[in-house]
């Protein structure tokens, strides 16, 4: 099977029908050059609103979501049963071959409950029914559907060994899966140009050293540190290069899957000297 394209779209982007079909648009062009892809998203925007609707206190740190049981069931009813299938059915309109996941299928998003998290402070905060992918994963699920023509598309939750629903970071689970199916390259798309620097301009090429710079001087925000992380362990797990790119510029992000490096994008790489 031809190493694939992994593709991560934040929520931002599928949160109304405008936005969501230029998405379904660039995508159902990427398909239609041949490029087999995954897919995997996230819906915070979407979750946010949901538990406010329902009373329910929002709480974060650096990016992740402080899961506690009232939340895990929003962002499962949310993730699965409205962003999923929601985007599912618009790329089967636009003729794409669009299978919706969740971790639990096939057990392709084992995940384990997270440890504390310590942040870039030196604190230690409980995160609860957070999830950390489990090396384990099962992807045949995954690898016959890509060998078959379809597109999976897998929502961020997580499974444990012994059948329980865990919140996994949307980017931490695309970071997981790029390594998991060998993929040759991860395209995180959300609703900025990049990784920018503290002039707001995009930085082309950073590796996992200039990555702990940001990281510690505090230039990267609590949202970009856990996109970053998860570069990191999708580089760890072997895949060729990771690109943050603007999920709203149609070309630019059918240049990335195609495996060009637009201007407006960041490239990330295991060391500066793989510039190919």
């Amino acid at each position: 099977m031809t190493a694939p394209v992994v593709l991560k779209f934040g929520g931002e982007l599928l949160e109304d029908s405008v936005r969501m079909n230029a998405v379904v648009a660039s995508i159902a062009h990427i398909a239609a050059a041949g490029t087999p892809i995954a897919i995997v998203h996230g819906g915070g925007k979407e979750i946010d609103a949901a538990l406010k609707s329902a009373g329910i206190e929002k709480r974060q740190v650096e990016g992740l979501r402080i899961t506690d049981e009232p939340t895990l069931e929003v962002v499962v009813s949310v993730l699965a049963g409205i962003v999923n299938t929601r985007f599912v059915a618009a790329l089967s309109a636009a003729g794409v071959a669009a299978v919706g996941l969740t971790g639990a299928d096939g057990g392709c998003g084992l995940a384990e409950v997270a440890p504390p998290h310590k942040t870039v402070d030196g604190r230690s905060v409980e995160l609860g029914r957070v999830g950390v992918p489990d090396r384990k994963s099962d992807t045949r699920v995954l690898r016959t559907l890509l060998k078959d023509g379809f597109v999976p598309v897998m929502c961020s939750i997580g499974m444990t060994k012994d059948g329980h629903l865990l919140n996994v970071n949307a980017d931490t689970m695309a970071g997981h899966l790029a390594g998991a199916l060998r993929a040759r390259r991860l395209v995180i798309a959300g609703s900025t140009a990049g990784v920018l620097d503290d002039a707001g301009r995009t930085m082309a090429l950073l590796d996992p050293a200039a990555i702990a710079m940001l990281v510690s001087g505090g230039t990267a925000t609590a949202g970009m540190i856990a996109k970053l992380r998860a570069c990191e362990d999708a580089l760890a797990g072997g895949v060729d290069d990771v690109v943050i790119v603007d999920g709203r510029d149609r070309e630019a992000l059918s240049a990335t899957a195609a495996g060009a490096v637009p201007a407006s994008a960041t490239r990330i790489v295991a060391t500066v000297g793989t510039r190919s």
